[in-house]
């Protein structure tokens, strides 16, 4: 019933807010635009958030310092409508479990994709979010104007730019984990602590401007051998302003070294934070693994707007990856990643644009893990936006080109004529409106298609951790689909606090989704055994007796999935004063009904409960809430979130894997009695309390999981316990 208590606040808050609104405001719209909220990634330049067709969140920076997040997968899980699963991030329910392999939802850096070129996945702690200006998720499909990866929608963090005041912070934290609520799970004789040390500056000179900043950290880790230790550099160079300030040069870079330890699969469930093998990375039973890892991106780039103030930008990246895997050398990995952006924007009238441009990808991966491969990725796309009097229209296209080593081309189009007109790329359309109906009322409706390509790592893999067996797939197809939405944006203002209540119903459907599924391998003829049905080639490896059950039960990518996701999405922010109190806050509640559209018995019969045709990895409810109020120096915050009950996972995670009735083999022992017990969703709190002093400095006390509750993103992946953080800000 939990759920019921956030959607009842929000509609207090809202009639509340309607009530209160005094009548001059519907009039009195200057205070309230100079404060609006200004948004890049939606199209490629500036808007106010309220007349996106598509919805947005935005995240202050001021959330992420004041709840002490030390990596960006930490401040998008504090999104409304958004979940984030070990390094997995799913909007609205478009994503599942992936092995940390592949990505629906695309993160871009300074308007350009940051994913790995091995697998497809997001680097989460190498982003410098203490340069960012603040993180904008888009909600839906995107890939019109960022390519293959925006599936699912966006995470887009832009830089702040150095003003004529330099500017120069410092953030200190240090962490401590308390206690377990059960003592079967506790490992440790004094407890771990973790601990931070940022600092940032910018400054502008004449024609000269650069950031920079660098950030250490280290974790104990309140699993075995889970530690993490990380350092980072990152700044970008200005040049402006030129040709009457018409051209603006810029360098970025990003250079990180860290060693972490990975923790897959528990040892059982009254062991949950000991590793399968018991953290023996020498035995062949672990499943934990050391590794050293670099990262490393450069970003050029010109901006330059001709004398009909059209702007023309081109950008760049040259972004490399290096994992050496310390305790298993054949699962290193290397990649590079190339990538070329132009666009061109192009005024028409007094307030429509037309954003046209082309996009290069190369990458090329070295991996003992995945064998040596590389792909190529072209694209051109065109988006118009007219704005007239209050409507707004937008209509867009792409069209992609994407190949991998010699295989066919992955775009390849299908033109259902009489004689099956095949193209060689792939596209993809985009349609969106926004009208003011009155002050502060604003009516959106949008439509969006996406596309995406299968990553190195879910075609080429074939490894095993633990009982934990991946094979390959080099046949992949990419996975392809589209998102509507209709929504409403309702604006309130009392004095100087203002806020805004969004509300939108939502349709995703997904075509060819990769998953990895369990399945029965055959190492001889490399394709997957059909238990029901044996083929004279499965019957004759079964027969064989050359081996064991180790080597044939696992996991393997494939276009296993049809999906449907529809659902409504709320939420609620606000900012400013309320009589002496300044009250901020990001709420939100998400109900989604995620379907599968494969009625396929052998697919089906992978569920955990049969009785549905509910996705795996995907819950009904997801509820997200942050309040912070400031009175004279001091600050109280709450920080809560809720899922409801994951009520399918892979069967097999709850089974016996080994078809032999005289032994047994689980992937995750106890799960199944775990899942039986725990059956009720997740609630997660957080407090902070802090006192500003000089108005330079912020002393903050920061309990994360206050309730101490026991929790699982995913499967054999039980959360931190209780901990606390004690922080110093400063600012010049």
């Amino acid at each position: 019933m939990k759920k019921h208590y956030f959607l009842l606040f929000f509609i207090f808050l809202c009639l509340t807010s309607w009530a209160q609104v005094p009548e001059k405001a519907a009039t009195d719209t200057t205070r309230v635009q100079d404060t609006r909220t200004i948004v890049v990634s939606a199209s490629k330049r500036k808007q106010k958030i309220e007349e996106v067709p598509v919805s947005m969140e935005v995240l202050r920076p001021q959330l992420i310092d004041h709840k002490g997040i030390t990596d960006l997968e930490q401040a998008v899980d504090q999104t409304p409508g958004v979940y984030t699963m070990d390094g997995q991030v799913s909007i609205r329910g478009g994503s599942g479990f992936a092995y940390g392999t592949g990505s629906r939802v695309l993160l871009l850096w300074n308007g350009m994709p940051l994913l790995s070129g091995y697998a497809g996945d997001t680097q989460w702690n190498a982003i410098p979010m203490e340069q960012a200006s603040q993180v904008e998720v888009l909600k839906g499909a995107s890939s019109v104007l960022y390519g293959s990866g925006a599936l699912n929608g966006i995470i887009a963090l832009s830089e702040k730019e150095p003003g004529l005041t330099p500017q120069t912070s410092v953030k200190f934290q240090n962490g401590i984990y308390g206690n377990p609520r059960r003592a079967s799970l506790k490992w440790w004789s004094a407890p771990p602590m973790n601990q931070q040390l940022e600092v940032y500056h910018s400054a502008l000179k004449k024609k000269f401007g650069f950031t920079i900043s660098t950030v250490g950290f280290h974790n104990d880790g309140y699993r075995i051998g889970e530690s993490e230790s990380r350092a980072r550099v990152s700044g970008t160079l200005f040049l402006k302003p030129l040709l009457a300030n018409r051209l603006k040069l810029s360098l970025g870079y990003n250079y990180q070294i860290q060693k972490t330890g990975s923790f897959l699969i528990w040892q059982s469930d009254s062991l949950a934070y000991t590793p399968s093998g018991y953290g023996d990375t020498t035995a062949g039973a672990s499943t934990l693994s050391y590794n050293f890892g670099q990262r490393l991106f450069i970003d050029p780039s010109i901006k330059y707007i001709d004398l009909k103030k059209n702007i023309h930008q081109l950008k760049a990246r040259l972004y490399w990856v290096d994992n050496e895997n310390l305790s298993n050398v054949n699962q290193s990995n290397a990649a590079t990643v190339s990538y070329l952006d132009y666009t061109y924007q192009n005024k028409i009238g007094a307030s429509s644009t037309l954003s046209s441009g082309f996009s290069a990808i190369g990458n090329q991966v070295n991996s003992l893990l995945f064998g040596n491969h590389q792909s190529q990725n072209f694209a051109a796309f065109s988006q118009l936006d007219i704005h007239h009097n209050k409507l707004d229209l937008t209509a867009g296209v792409r069209l992609e080109y994407f190949k991998m080593d010699q295989l066919t081309a992955d775009s390849k189009f299908v033109i259902p004529t009489k004689d099956s007109l095949t193209l060689p790329f792939y596209p993809v359309f985009r349609t969106g409106l926004h009208y003011e109906l009155k002050p502060f009322t604003h009516l959106r409706a949008s439509f969006g298609q996406g596309i995406r390509y299968p990553s190195v790592a879910e075609r080429f893999t074939q490894t095993s951790v633990g009982a934990l067996n991946i094979f390959p797939n080099p046949s992949l197809r990419p996975e392809v689909g589209w998102a509507a939405e209709v929504g409403i944006k309702q604006g309130f203002k009392i004095g100087a606090w203002k806020a805004m209540l969004d509300l939108a119903v939502f349709v995703n459907q997904y075509s060819n989704m990769m998953e990895f599924s369990f399945i029965y391998y055959n190492p001889i003829s490399q394709q997957p055994l059909n238990p029901i049905n044996p083929s004279p080639a499965d019957l004759e490896f079964l027969t064989s007796g050359n081996y064991n059950v180790s080597d044939w039960v696992g996991f393997q990518a494939q276009n296993a999935e049809k999906a449907r996701i529809s659902g409504l999405d709320l939420s609620f922010n606000s900012m400013g004063q309320l009589g002496k109190v300044e009250l901020t806050s990001l709420l939100g509640y998400t109900y989604m009904n995620p379907i599968s559209l494969n009625s396929n018995p052998l697919y089906t019969a992978n569920f955990s409960d049969t009785s549905t045709n509910m996705l795996k990895y995907r819950f009904k409810h997801l509820a997200k809430a942050d309040i912070e109020a400031t009175y004279q120096h001091w600050s109280l915050g709450f920080s809560a979130r809720y899922n409801s009950y994951m009520r399918n996972i892979d069967r097999v995670f709850e089974d016996d894997v080994d078809p032999s009735p005289i032994s047994s083999v689980y992937i995750l022992p106890g799960l199944k009695a775990y899942r039986q017990l725990n059956n009720h969703g997740n609630l997660v709190l957080d407090l902070r309390m802090a006192y500003t002093f000089k108005e330079q400095y912020r002393l903050s006390f920061i309990v994360n999981n206050f309730l101490n509750a026991e929790y699982a993103t995913r499967p054999g992946d039980i959360q931190a316990p209780r901990n606390f953080i004690i922080q110093i800000q400063a600012k010049f």
